[in-house]
């Protein structure tokens, strides 16, 4: 085997973690909503528990599923964060509404 053989096979290996982390975090229905619910906005954690009627360490799980996936980010501002789609986050959603 040779030096791109192996370079290639790293680069799908490094794909395809990315793409099993994208995969769990969709898998899950409260994360699907969460995604959903930020297509239309930036919000903090209080409006996910609100609406979804789960826990507080539960929906930290989820977001922190989601942010590892790269689908979801956030900012501080002061004491809250903010949470927002990615860019592929935006795509994985525009995909889920569209089809």
């Amino acid at each position: 085997m040779n030096r791109n053989t192996k370079r290639l096979r790293a680069d799908q290996s490094k794909k395809a973690v990315a793409f099993a982390k994208v995969c769990k975090a969709l898998s899950d229905e409260s994360r699907v909503k969460i995604m959903l619910m930020l297509s239309s906005g930036a919000t903090n954690a209080c409006d996910f528990m609100d609406a979804l009627n789960i826990s507080q360490p539960t929906l930290s799980h989820h977001l922190k599923i989601l942010s590892e996936a790269g689908l979801v980010h956030f900012e501080k501002d002061g004491k809250w964060r903010i949470y927002a789609l990615s860019e592929s986050g935006e795509r994985m959603v525009a995909y889920i509404v569209n089809g």
